[in-house]
């Protein structure tokens, strides 16, 4: 018999997430998430995994695909006309801090004409083989531009998390919203979840910037969104700003981001193409979403 669940699993040091897809029906049927008290350890997430996977039975299951998302900060983004995959390491060394036992790999955006240079955890990407065998693997930048602007995601052809409120489709005053930027003024689409920002620059759905923050409090907040502003030379009281995943109109960070940067909205992303069964109200991650 045809199988017609494909699983999407995104891991992180600060949490977990999968989802179940029914690709026949179009339906998201099953769907879990974890954010942890602390940052843990590559291991002990493994074993946060196992235990999450024994609790859903989900290593009993057979897919027709699986996909797992590697969320961390340790990526660089390549021009493609620069990039040599033999010199991976060399274009993360000074940006991040690297280990000899380090595994490092690439995720192509081939529209983009940039590669994806990053680190996956390769104790979960080997015990995902041990469970279902060959799978594909993608850092979560990749998926987040690619879904972002509009287009499937196009990894290598290697085999081996939407959280927050997406309930309706808003900019923050009632407008629907493309997820797609096609006008000739930038978009700044802003990506929290599990403390982290993920900061995406679009003009005429083409990628001008990308990167990721780690935040404590909302003025940390503030200030890489500020600084990112400043570095692209946009003016923070003209351009666009989307704010989705884990905040809404009456979060502090919201408000504190609206006294400095007025043409900010909260954006539930139209994506949301997946319609959840069986009266799911829990949020779905993202990027662990968008991957399947």
């Amino acid at each position: 018999m045809e199988n017609h669940t494909k699983l999407s699993i995104q891991v992180s040091l600060n949490g977990l997430s999968f989802c179940i897809l029914n690709t026949q029906a179009n339906e998201v049927i099953q769907t879990e998430s974890q954010v942890f008290a602390k940052q843990l350890t590559p291991y002990a997430v493994l074993e946060r995994l196992k235990a999450l996977f024994l609790e859903h039975k989900i290593g009993q299951k057979r897919f027709s695909e699986v996909v797992a998302v590697h969320r961390n900060n340790l990526f660089g983004l390549v021009p493609q006309l620069f990039f040599n995959a033999d010199e991976l390491a060399n274009y993360l060394k000074f940006n991040t801090k690297l280990l000899s036992t380090d595994h490092i790999t690439y995720d192509e955006l081939k529209k983009d004409g940039l590669v994806n240079v990053y680190v996956p955890f390769v104790n979960i990407n080997n015990y995902i083989y041990d469970l279902f065998g060959a799978f594909t693997f993608k850092h979560h930048g990749t998926v987040m531009i690619e879904s972002l602007l509009g287009r499937p995601v196009q990894p290598d052809n290697r085999q081996v998390q939407v959280s927050g409120r997406q309930n309706a489709v808003s900019d923050g005053t009632g407008r629907s919203e493309e997820l797609k930027s096609k006008g000739k003024e930038p978009v700044c689409y802003v990506y929290v979840c599990e403390r982290k920002i993920d900061v995406t620059v679009v003009v005429q759905n083409k990628l001008l910037l990308y990167n990721n923050f780690s935040f404590v409090t909302k003025e940390d907040f503030l200030y890489y969104l500020l600084f990112t502003l400043e570095q692209l030379k946009l003016d923070a009281s003209t351009v666009s700003v989307k704010l989705f995943g884990d905040i809404e109109e009456d979060d502090d960070i919201y408000e504190l981001c609206y006294r400095y940067i007025p043409h900010v909205g909260i954006f539930a992303p139209s994506a949301m193409e997946h319609p959840l069964t069986h009266g799911h109200d829990e949020p779905i991650d993202f990027t662990v979403l968008n991957a399947l």
